[in-house]
């Protein structure tokens, strides 16, 4: 049985649509995260699961059960938002057991679920601090730890990590992937960081303007991508694409030398940077003139101004040293292509 399943899920605000049909399951103990653009209606759908607005069309199960037209303290979820939204009058124990106070739960429940959940977060030499004694990380453990405490069928993240800044959002995406492992339990996660969902998910859900793009695994949405949407926005720098006519067994278009495979009815080709090297002038796909060079270390990624394909961008060791303005040939790898038709879809 599913911890959560939608069906044919719609959200209407008048006479706009921004959640259109959305069909899920999220599995036991998946770890399920929702990425798109702004506005694609990541957070939306959350908030329906989470009770938080209204579900106009469709259903939603929780553990079998139709929830649909359940209150938000009916349906055995727990919420971490962006903000924190701790009490600052109140210690860190306070906070975190405050939602077992007001159910009316004895006081040594609430100690010993209290003591447990610090006990994972490690923040038990903190527990009778107060918010204002906190960084910014630990208090997001203890928004976190507020929501272990009531033992929910599934966790509901929305963007809990965007107030942090670059470092704490590393640690705290390792504490979050630990924390998945230990209580094993549902867990779906909003963000517009492609490296979270990445790094975090069994499986990522690829919103866009409120329809499902795709599902799969980290693995499946980057290395088959069902559209030229998601292998655009799945990958840091993004694909690379170009257009292309098959001629034959091989393509060209606008400058691109040929190669095998191509099938018909494709009109654009992608390539990852990763999955392009460099060569001489005549050898490869194409030709171009460096335009920018970022060095970030252990990589450098080349900015390349191939005339009429426009920029392609390429992965390159980062003890390769070029300079803008030098001419080189770019060499695509064939195992590594992808093609899209004239509907933007994989073919």
């Amino acid at each position: 049985m599913s911890a959560i399943t939608l069906e044919g899920v719609e959200k209407w605000f008048g006479e706009a649509q921004v959640i259109k049909g959305i069909d899920l399951e999220v599995e036991p103990g998946e770890f399920v995260v929702f990425v798109g653009p702004s506005g694609c209606g990541k957070s939306t759908l959350l908030r329906m699961i989470g009770g938080l607005e209204e579900i106009s069309r469709g259903r939603l199960l929780i553990d079998g059960r139709d929830a649909t037209a359940e209150p938000p303290s009916k349906r055995g979820l727990t919420m971490v938002f962006q903000s924190y939204a701790l009490y600052p009058h109140m210690t860190v124990a306070e906070n975190m057991g405050f939602s077992l106070k007001t159910a009316g739960a004895p006081r040594d429940e609430i100690g010993r679920k209290v003591a447990a959940a610090a006990e994972v977060l490690k923040l038990e030499p903190l527990l009778e601090r107060q918010p204002k004694d906190l960084s910014g990380g630990q208090r997001q453990r203890v928004a976190i730890g507020r929501s272990i405490v009531r033992d929910p069928t599934a966790f509901l993240f929305d963007e809990p990590l965007s107030n942090l800044d670059a470092a704490l959002r590393v640690e705290m995406r390792y504490e979050i992937a630990k924390l998945h492992q230990r209580l094993q339990k549902a867990m779906i996660y909003v963000t517009h960081d492609q490296v979270e969902a990445m790094t975090l998910a069994d499986r990522i859900v690829v919103l866009d303007a409120g329809r499902i793009a795709q599902v799969g695994t980290p693995r499946e949405l980057y290395e088959r991508p069902a559209d030229r949407f998601v292998a655009q926005f799945i990958g840091s720098p993004k694909m690379n694409v170009m257009p292309c006519r098959p001629r034959g067994e091989s393509w060209e278009e606008a400058g691109v030398r040929g190669g095998g495979g191509a099938p018909a009815g494709a009109v654009e080709l992608g390539v990852r940077p990763e999955h392009i090297t460099l060569g001489s002038v005549g050898e490869g796909a194409c030709d171009g003139t460096v335009d920018v060079v970022e060095y970030l270390g252990a990589d450098t990624f080349l900015v390349v101004d191939a005339g009429d394909l426009g920029r392609i961008t390429v992965r390159i060791s980062g003890e390769t040293a070029r300079r803008p303005g030098e001419r080189v040939g770019l060499v695509f790898d064939p195992q590594r292509l992808v093609f899209f038709g004239e509907d933007g879809r994989a073919v």
